[in-house]
Parts: C-alpha cells; structure tokens; sequence
C-alpha cells in the first residue's frame, strides 16, 4: 500500500484527539505500555529468577515494537515530515525506540535511553483538567508542577542508578536506593547515608538539581498569577457544563456559551 492512500487526517485524529472516542483509547493503550515499559526497567533492579527476567524481556522488546509501529504511524501522518522529525516530542519518541532500530539492547547507554518515554506523558496531561473541582486552567497548571516534580525524580532516578550501580553497588542496588537519593537531594535534606561515588553519577545529581531549579519555580510563577487572576472571578455554575469559575461580568459561560443566570 502507497502512503498516498492511507487516511493520514484519520491516523492524526486517533493518535492526537483524546477526546475522539477511539483516540482517548488509543492514547490510554499508549500510556499503559509506557508505565509498563518503565516498571519492566524498575523490577529488572531487583533480583528476580531468570525465566521471570526473560518473560519480561520479551514483553519489553514486543512494547518497543509497538512504540516503533506508533513512530511510523505519527511520522505518516505529519503533513511536514522534516518540522515533525526534529520536533521536541518526535525526539523523545525516537529515543525511546532506539533499541530496536539499532538491534541493540544490553548497551548500557541505550538502557539509559530507555528513561525518555516517560516524558511521552507530558503530551496527554497538557491542557487538561485533571484535578477535581479546580477549573482548567489552574488544573492544568497544578498537573504540569505534579508531573514535572514526578518526570524529574523518576528519570533522573533511573539515570543514576544506570551510571552508580556497577561502580556502586552497595548503595545503588536498587531502583528506589536511586529514588530515595534524588528525593533527599531534590527536598534539600540530603542524608549522606547514599551519595554518588562516579563523576557521571556526581553531574547527573547536579543536573537533576538544576533542571528542579530551572523548571519548577517557573511552573510555580504561573499557579500564583493564575491564583491572583482567579481573585477577579466568582463562584457561578454554568447550568449546562457545570463549570464554576466566571469572571465578575460574564453573562455567558466562558466554555459552553450558555446563559448564567
């Protein structure tokens, strides 16, 4: 079959629109093999037998699969393929399936490659109200500091642990030995009873430090100008969406376009 003749505009729509019905599914299936992928990479740093490490492996080589078969399928889709290759989100994607594109998977750099595809979560929490009874806004704000704090700990745990473990095994033996540590350091209370010995394990730390700095203060910029933005609305129910949060002069929700009363 030419891509000429594969519906691309509905391959965009399933791959991108969670609210599409299909889409939301196909985006929850994706998100699954994510955060089974990564618990596959946890469990892998802790003893287990090897017919239970190979079973896993193989359902880790069948997910990289998948996520290589969803790569092609994004880049069909892309109507300027060269802008959606070197796109942020194309990277991560690429990244992650590298270890079937090389036909490599015992490297140790392309295990820490690995770490990548949790990021591929930022897509599906962005601009969505997830949180309660919070409006959109400050929602997706909270969302993003939630999901920034958790990608920063989660992957440059992994990352840590990848380069302390074979020359620190004693204190690095784990995956939560690495999350313990980066949780100590990240909170500034810093036990000692675990540091990094290696230069690589030693400038992963101070880049995890810095990417907190660099990235959390500034997510938290925006929840209190969203706070103090939200001190001009009140507390009108949209009678048809049920929102909540309208500005002092709305006659009309800001969502649905229904009369307030």
């Amino acid at each position: 079959m030419k891509f000429s003749t594969i519906p691309t505009d509905k391959i965009s729509l399933y791959l991108e629109d969670i609210e599409n019905p299909i889409g939301r599914i196909v985006n929850l299936f994706i998100t699954g093999l994510v955060l089974v992928s990564t618990g596959i990479f946890v469990a892998e740093t802790y003893p287990i037998s090897s017919d239970l490490r190979s079973l896993i492996g193989r359902i880790d080589t069948v997910i990289l699969s998948i996520f290589a078969i969803e790569y092609l399928l994004r880049l069909i889709a892309a109507p300027e393929k060269s802008k959606y290759i070197f796109s942020f989100y194309s990277l991560i994607d690429l990244i992650a399936i590298l270890p079937v594109l090389t036909g490599v998977t015992d490297v140790s750099f392309v295990r820490i490659l690995r770490w990548f595809r949790i990021l591929r979560l930022i897509r599906f929490v962005e601009d969505k109200p997830l949180l309660g009874n919070l409006d959109r806004e400050d929602s997706s704000i909270v969302t993003r500091i939630l999901f920034t704090i958790f990608s920063i700990i989660f992957i440059y745990s992994g990352l840590i642990y990848q380069v302390e473990h074979p020359v620190n095994p004693n204190q690095f033996g784990t995956f939560f030995d690495a999350v313990y540590f980066a949780v100590a350091t990240m909170t500034t209370v810093g036990f000692g009873d675990i540091t990094p010995t290696s230069q690589a394990g030693k400038l992963m730390t101070v880049l995890m430090i810095l990417t907190g700095i660099a990235l959390i203060p500034w997510q938290l910029g925006d929840l209190i100008k969203q706070v103090a933005k939200s001190t001009n609305k009140v507390n009108t129910v949209c009678p048809k969406c049920q929102l909540s949060s309208h500005d002092l002069d709305a006659s009309f929700c800001k969502s649905c376009g229904a009369k307030l009363t």
